[in-house]
């Protein structure tokens, strides 16, 4: 017998992690039965399945006040006080309309009961699920605790209850070893261990003949060679490595290809990366333009493709991140058997590497043998072609949608029996 339940965060709509995973978490409980409502303020489903509630979002601009007196200092004011608690108050009184409308029989509290982008809404839920006992799973992509930014706080007292909370009804779910190690460590509190996946057991489509486009649209001919960099612009991807990589390889026909824009964080970065790639003659293409959630057509009448698209048409894939939270751009490298180099993040040392999964690793820095590795996996197909199949055989078994099915289905029996 399917179930109700109901997603809550601050944001569903895009492709940013948390937005991709719950829709994935939403399709496997789906075709099990179970039928799936979001809470959020700001949205993209479908609208009979949508609470929208403009204070859960966390670019409402009351909430963007709250976050500018909590954060960067240690003492707050009485209205910061009130007005946390005021539209909590309202938040929790939705929740319980959205609880009843939907008649949810379980709640998913996507990231908001640990990284305090909403403080409100944290305080929402965790007393909502206190006051109700309502079975609820935490499903922590990031925890404040990771985050610079968070780390001189006005409000560490809410942060303690709330970020996460521990409550006999709520059961965590955390995506790396390291965090679930810190969440015992600092809360006392045990987790399952769910890794982001992606669908392994249904092979990447054949480019078509519009996929095939991507590298004429971006003014790329035939012959030249595409270094995919797949993430946003931001110092924490290392792109800087990417440039020195493609510097050393001397080889005129290897472009670096970066998808995405530099978000939220300001173009500093950006204009370094660009002054860099002047300095070491490197080819940078940026495509943010030409690349969307789906095809399409720019404002100027010019294509707009997917990033699958873009993957299907890469020769090589750098991915130098500093930190990542998992590494979703390692996993979609995996699927579409693109090789890729890897700056060893912590997460990968620990959770993925050790499985056993053939790539180009570098430690902080470039190294003569890292460039001949790339070279070698650019010249030798065969070898290519026994890296990437083995690869995308690994992450069927670790990281596929079998693997979420499964832990999902342990999750739910933890609720009253249910399946």
């Amino acid at each position: 017998m399917g179930h109700h339940i109901g997603f809550v965060g601050t944001r569903f709509a895009g492709t940013d992690g948390v937005s991709l995973e719950t829709a994935k978490w939403a399709a496997i409980l789906e075709a099990q039965g179970h039928e799936c409502f979001y809470y959020a303020g700001n949205l993209d489903r479908d609208p009979k399945h949508c609470m929208l509630v403009p204070h859960a979002y966390f670019g409402h601009q009351d909430i963007d006040w709250i976050n500018d007196r909590a954060f960067g200092a240690v003492t707050r004011s009485p209205e910061v006080t009130r007005r946390i608690y005021s539209i909590s108050d309202h938040l929790k009184k939705s929740l319980y309309d959205f609880t009843g409308i939907f008649d949810i029989d379980i709640l998913i509290a996507e990231n908001s009961l640990c990284i305090p982008m909403n403080v409100p809404l944290g305080l929402a839920l965790t007393n909502f699920i206190a006051e109700t006992g309502f079975p609820t799973i935490a499903h922590h992509h990031d925890f404040y605790w990771e985050r610079d930014r968070f780390s001189v706080s006005a409000i560490g007292d809410i942060l303690w209850m709330a970020f996460p909370p521990s409550l006999p009804s709520l059961h965590h779910v955390t995506i790396n070893s390291a965090a679930q190690q810190d969440l015992c460590h600092r809360k006392g509190e045990s987790s399952e261990l769910i890794p982001n996946v992606l669908d392994f057991e249904t092979p990447p489509p054949v480019a078509d003949k519009y996929a095939a486009g991507f590298r004429d649209a971006i003014g790329l001919s035939d012959d030249d060679i595409m270094f995919l960099q797949p993430t946003r612009i931001v110092p924490r991807k290392g792109i800087e490595h990417s440039i020195s990589l493609v510097s050393a390889l001397r080889d005129p026909r290897i472009k670096l290809v970066i998808t995405h824009e530099s978000g939220d964080e300001g173009n500093d970065y950006l204009n370094a990366l660009v002054e860099m790639a002047d300095r070491s003659n490197v080819p940078l293409i940026l495509t943010a333009d030409h690349v969307d959630e789906e095809r399409g057509r720019t404002p100027d009448g010019e294509p707009v493709f997917t990033l699958a698209d873009a993957y299907s048409q890469a020769d090589f894939i750098t991915y130098p991140s500093l930190y990542e939270g998992f590494g979703n751009a390692l996993l979609e490298a995996f699927y579409f058997k693109k090789p890729v180099l890897v700056n060893r993040y912590s997460i990968f040392i620990m959770d993925i590497e050790p499985k056993g999964f053939e790539v180009i690793a570098m430690d902080g820095y470039l190294t003569n043998d890292t460039i001949r590795q790339v070279q070698h996996v650019i010249d030798d197909d065969e070898f290519r072609e026994r890296m990437v199949q083995h690869n995308y055989d690994l992450s069927r078994a670790f990281y596929s949608y079998t693997v979420l099915r499964r832990k999902l289905n342990v999750l739910l029996t933890n609720f009253t029996g249910m399946e």
